[in-house]
């Protein structure tokens, strides 16, 4: 097994130190999938669903940018990022609300955590927003898509 990067040699959480990485170019994309069940997707027209609260999805995109620009203060090993871009984008598909956060970094640390954080606050946003129409809602992934920059690179077959 290899070893947890947010162990110390003493297996205490801490902090991974990146002052010794180099300074370069990172992306990640996550994806979040809500299922909408009927009774709410009659509502949806031109790919919006108006409501009291305002329009949902342009909402939970705005909401989604902000968390993933807000990570660091929810995940508690995360690094502060000064974000180079964060695209939070949302799709109906069949019945289901597809949620994509692409965040970009010129850093020392990845930005997998900020992508992650983005789509599933918009996921939860989605939820929110909807749930005095059903509470049948269920959000039912949320996963990283891909990742470039850094050690390695990661992309999820389709």
């Amino acid at each position: 097994m290899s070893k947890l990067s947010h162990l110390d040699s003493d297996n205490r959480p801490t902090m991974v130190d990146v002052s010794n990485k180099s300074v370069s170019q990172r992306e990640a994309h996550a994806r979040s999938v809500v299922k909408l069940p009927a009774e709410v997707l009659s509502h949806v027209a031109n790919d919006e669903i108006p409501t009291r609260k305002g329009p949902v999805f342009a909402t939970a995109i705005i909401a989604g940018v902000m968390a993933a620009k807000k990570t660091h203060e929810l995940i508690p090993f995360c690094h502060p990022l000064g974000l180079d871009s964060c695209k939070v984008s949302i799709e109906i598909e069949d019945n289901n609300a597809v949620i994509d956060c692409i965040c970009k970094v010129t850093h020392k640390t990845g930005v997998e955590m900020e992508a992650l954080t983005g789509a599933s606050v918009a996921a939860l946003t989605i939820y929110d927003m909807l749930k005095a129409l059903s509470h049948d809602i269920v959000i039912s992934e949320t996963k990283l898509m891909s990742k470039t920059g850094g050690k390695r690179s990661f992309k999820r077959d389709a």
